[in-house]
C-alpha cells in the first residue's frame, strides 16, 4: 500500500475508534446520567406512564403522598395530604423543577425503577398489568407531627422542630415552619408550577428551606449537654463545686463573659449550674477540658459527621476552630463558632435517654413493593459505634436535667410526665446584644424509660423579641409533642 493509502487508512481506523469510544460513553458512562436528566421527555413519560408509589406513615398507615389518574399525557399526577405539614419529609416531586426530600432520595423506589423490583416489572409486561412504583413507609407519628406543626405555625415561628425514639433514631416528627404547599409544584400546568416555583424561591422567609436537617444554629446552652457529659467523664460529679460569679474574663482578653441577665448563679455546685444554666461554670468547663477532649465528646453524640443522611443529607453541626481558651470558654456555652442543626440538637437529649449511646436518626421505616410486602426493613443502628458517656454519668447527667426542667418556664407542663430538659437562649447576628435571640429547648420524657426525644428552636425570639428565653418560647412546643406522643391530656 503506498504511503498516501496508508495515512487514510490509519485516519479512518482512528475515526471508527474514536467513533466507538463515544458510543461506549454515552451508552455505558453517561448512561445514568442521561436517563436521570429532568429534560429526557422519554424518561419522564416513561416515569409518569406508572403509578407512582405513595408515602405512608408507619402508625396508622396514613397516607402523605399518592397520585390520582389525568386524562393527558402525563397519566398520573402526584398529590400531597397536609402538604406544608409534612413538606419536610416528603419533599416534592415536580415535571419542570425534579424532586427535592424523600421524592429524591427513594425516587427508584416510588418510580418502580429499582433493581428490586425488576420482577414485578416483568410480570407486568407479560400479564399487561398496569406498572406500579414501590412504597415508602416513615418512621413519622402523625400525632406528634401535628403537635409540633401546630404548635409552630399556630405563633406564626420561623424554625424548627424535631423528634425521635431515643431507643431506634426513629424520626417521630421534623418540622421547619414556615412551610411551603408542593401541591402547585406537581401540576401538570406548566405556568401554575412555575407561578408557585417563584413565590416560594424568592419569598425571604425561604420557606422550601429544611430548617430541620438543612440550616445550623449557635445552640446556646442546650450545647452545655455536651459539656457535661464530657466534664463526667473527666471525673466531675453532680457535687463538684463551681463559681457562683456573675462573669468571668476570657483568658488573654479584657472582655467578660456573663451569666445570663448579669445574675450571680444561684447555687455553687455542677448539678446547680446546669439546673440554673449558669454561664460562667460552663465556660470554665470547657477551658479546663480543652479542645481535644471537647471535640471528641461532641465527636460522639454525632457533632461534626459529614456524611450524615436520614437518608436526606444533613449538613454537618460543627464546633468551629476552638483555636484558644478564650474561644473555649464562648464555646462551652454554645456561642461563637459553634452550629448545629435542630436534628443534631435533638440527638444531644436522645443519647443521654439512651445510656449515652447515639442512635442514627431514620426517617423511613420499610421500603415495599407495590403489594406492600417488605423490600427492606431498617433496623437501629448505632451512629458512631461509641458512647458520648458511660450509663452511669447518663444517668446522672439525666437526673440533672430533670432539675433543669424543674426551673423552665414555659406552658405544657403534666404531673403524670416527668421531662429531663435543657433549655437555650442563643445570641446571634452582627449585633448580638440588640437582636432578639434564638430560642432553643432539648428534652426527652418520660424521664425514667424515655420513649420521646424533641428539640425546637424558634428564630429570632419569636414574639417574645429580645425577653424571649428557651423557656418562655421554646419549651411548649417541645412539650406538646411529648404529650401528643405520650397521650393521656
Amino acid at each position: 500500500m503506498n504511503k498516501p493509502m496508508r495515512r487514510v487508512g490509519i485516519a479512518m481506523l482512528v475515526m471508527v475508534v474514536l467513533l466507538l469510544a463515544n458510543i461506549t460513553y454515552i451508552q455505558v458512562v453517561k448512561a445514568d446520567d442521561y436517563r436521570t436528566d429532568s429534560r429526557n421527555q422519554r424518561v419522564l413519560l416513561d416515569e409518569y406512564a406508572r403509578q407512582r408509589g405513595s408515602i405512608v406513615s408507619q402508625f396508622d398507615g396514613q397516607v402523605l403522598a399518592d397520585v390520582t389518574a389525568t386524562n393527558d399525557k402525563l397519566k398520573f399526577q402526584r398529590r400531597y395530604l397536609n402538604g406544608p405539614m409534612y413538606a419536610p419529609a416528603t419533599g416534592y416531586y415536580s415535571v419542570r423543577y425534579g424532586s427535592a426530600g424523600l421524592e429524591r432520595a427513594e425516587d427508584d423506589i416510588l418510580n418502580g425503577s429499582d433493581p428490586r423490583l425488576f420482577v414485578r416489572r416483568l410480570s407486568d409486561m407479560v400479564t399487561g398489568r398496569d406498572p406500579r412504583g414501590g412504597n415508602v413507609q416513615l418512621t413519622i407519628n402523625p400525632v406528634v407531627q401535628q403537635a409540633l406543626y401546630n404548635a409552630m405555625t399556630s405563633h406564626g415561628y420561623t424554625g424548627a422542630a424535631v423528634a425521635m425514639n431515643p431507643k431506634t433514631g426513629e424520626i417521630l416528627g421534623m418540622v421547619s415552619t414556615p412551610s411551603y404547599d408542593p401541591n402547585p409544584l406537581t401540576s401538570h400546568d406548566g405556568t401554575e408550577q412555575q407561578q408557585a416555583w417563584s413565590n416560594y424561591t424568592k419569598d425571604p422567609k425561604n420557606p422550601m428551606l429544611n430548617r430541620a436537617i438543612s440550616e445550623t444554629y449557635p445552640p446556646g446552652s442546650t450545647f452545655k449537654l455536651v459539656v457535661a457529659a464530657a466534664e463526667l467523664e473527666n471525673g466531675a460529679s453532680p457535687d463538684t463545686p463551681v463559681s457562683n460569679a456573675p462573669n468571668v474574663t476570657l483568658p488573654g482578653t479584657s472582655t467578660t463573659l456573663e451569666n445570663y441577665g448579669g445574675e450571680v448563679c444561684p447555687g455553687t455546685t455542677f448539678k446547680d449550674a446546669l439546673a440554673h444554666s449558669c454561664n460562667v461554670p460552663f465556660a470554665t468547663f470547657a477551658g479546663q477540658l480543652g479542645a481535644d477532649k471537647l471535640r471528641a465528646t461532641a465527636a460522639n453524640f454525632g457533632i461534626g459527621m459529614t456524611n450524615l443522611t436520614i437518608p436526606q443529607k444533613v449538613v454537618t453541626s460543627s464546633l468551629g476552630d476552638l483555636d484558644s481558651t478564650a474561644a473555649l470558654y464562648q464555646s462551652g456555652i454554645g456561642q461563637r463558632d459553634v452550629r448545629l442543626t435542630p436534628l443534631q440538637d435533638c440527638l444531644l437529649a436522645a443519647t443521654v435517654a439512651n445510656g449515652g449511646m447515639a442512635m442514627k436518626p431514620q426517617l423511613v421505616k420499610k421500603l415495599l413493593a407495590p403489594d406492600l410486602s417488605d423490600l427492606e426493613g431498617f433496623t437501629p443502628e448505632e451512629l458512631t459505634g461509641k458512647p458520648a458517656l458511660s450509663a452511669a454519668n447518663a444517668e446522672i447527667l439525666k437526673q440533672m436535667m430533670e432539675a433543669s426542667e424543674d426551673n423552665t418556664k414555659g406552658l405544657g407542663k403534666r404531673a403524670d410526665i416527668k421531662i429531663a430538659s435543657k433549655t437555650g437562649t442563643a445570641e446571634h447576628g452582627t449585633d448580638p446584644k440588640n437582636t432578639p435571640p434564638h430560642a432553643w429547648y432539648t428534652a426527652f420524657a418520660p424521664a425514667d424509660a424515655p420513649q420521646i426525644a424533641v428539640a425546637v428552636v424558634v428564630e429570632s425570639g419569636g414574639n417574645r423579641g429580645l425577653e424571649a428565653t428557651g423557656g418562655t418560647v421554646a419549651a411548649e412546643i417541645g412539650r406538646a409533642a411529648i404529650n401528643a406522643q405520650l397521650g393521656g391530656g
